[in-house]
């Protein structure tokens, strides 16, 4: 079968590699759709914590193809969603359940090999059903979506709160979406890309803000911003310094703040702690998706999630060690790999 291979740090291609067979507690999933995620180009750059070689990809759905000798309550022909976190069960986190903070975590497309490729071999219990008629575009989604889950549960967002959203990137888009469903009567999000800004405020953004034209603080929580004071809650989804220092601004006092954004390891920002202990804020760390993938698939799969608004394009096996290798092109949410060939 065909694989895209992580093959060193600097070294991805796609690769003909052996068709894996599924040990006794595993599905053999035959790959619909795998998205690509900003961690697949911090894995490329060694930003991020992997084990190569490995096949890359961890946004799958797929259809199972084959099952192994335990499995019950999974069939062949099955449409799945993979959560691709794997945790141990057995260390001190797992036992406070606390599953994506084990010591001995692995994840599919990271640590062991993933969804850019023909086919993915993942334990049942990493699987989850979807209907028969969804879109596996739609099915790819899972993943990310189950992410910004938890972030969203971390913020606690109470009804007819004020919520500012860092990124225009498919998880800020993703959380603009969530932040609506959880009855936020203010979302404001800040990108600088003017389709990223129109396409935020059709699914559920009350403003937007171009932060190369304007101070990002002053327009939101200046005296004469759109939330004087500041906001009760504050989603940093770009994971680049200056909206993590930024986030810190946007929220009032006693706010919560939740940096969901990725940056690369060892990149550091600077803030001022005497105002987080003044003013008494929250600032919280919103890792994977612990417990939030059944949740995020029931979401995907009752149409409430705008999706389709959100692909900018789909691409064969064959393009998507290029698409990996270089920045998201101006104005692109979510590319999705294909692999159309069984």
């Amino acid at each position: 079968m065909r694989a895209v291979r992580l093959e060193a740090i600097g070294s991805i291609a796609l690769r003909e590699v052996e068709k894996p067979s599924p040990g006794p507690e595993d599905l053999l999933v035959r790959i619909e759709a795998c998205g690509v995620c900003g961690t697949d180009r911090h894995l490329l750059h060694g930003e991020f914590p992997s084990k190569p070689p490995v096949t890359l990809g961890h946004e799958f759905c797929g259809i199972v193809e084959a099952v192994g000798d335990t499995v019950a309550d999974i069939a062949v022909g099955d449409r799945v969603t993979g959560d691709p976190n794997i945790s141990c069960g057995r260390c001190s986190h797992c036992r406070a359940g606390r599953v994506n903070l084990c010591s001995n975590l692995r994840a599919i497309g990271i640590h062991r090999d993933g969804g850019f490729a023909d086919y993915v071999v993942m334990p049942q219990s990493q699987a989850f059903l979807l209907p028969a008629g969804l879109k596996p575009t739609h099915g790819a989604f899972c993943e990310p979506l189950a992410c910004c889950l938890h972030g969203v549960d971390l913020a606690g967002i109470k009804p007819g709160a004020s919520v500012v959203v860092l990124g225009g990137g498919v998880i800020g888009l993703l959380t603009v979406q969530l932040a609506k469903l959880a009855g936020a009567a203010t979302i404001i999000l800040s990108t600088r890309q003017a389709s990223r800004r129109a396409l935020a405020e059709e699914l559920g953004a009350t403003a937007t803000v171009d932060p190369s034209a304007v101070d990002p603080i002053e327009a939101i929580a200046g005296k004469a911003g759109l939330v004087p004071g500041g906001v009760d809650v504050v989603l940093e989804c770009a994971g680049v310094p200056d909206t993590v220092e930024q986030s810190m601004r946007l929220a009032k006092s006693g706010g919560t703040v939740v940096i969901v954004g990725v940056m690369p390891q060892g990149q550091k920002v600077a803030f001022e702690p005497f105002d987080v202990l003044f003013r008494e804020l929250k600032v919280l760390g919103s890792f994977i998706n612990p417990f939030t993938h059944r949740r995020a698939a029931d979401l995907v799969a009752s149409g409430a999630i705008e999706i389709d608004k959100l692909i900018s394009r789909q691409v064969p096996l064959e393009e998507a060690p290029a698409v990996i290798s270089n920045p998201a092109a101006p104005g692109e949410v979510k590319v999705l790999v294909v692999p159309g060939r069984s």
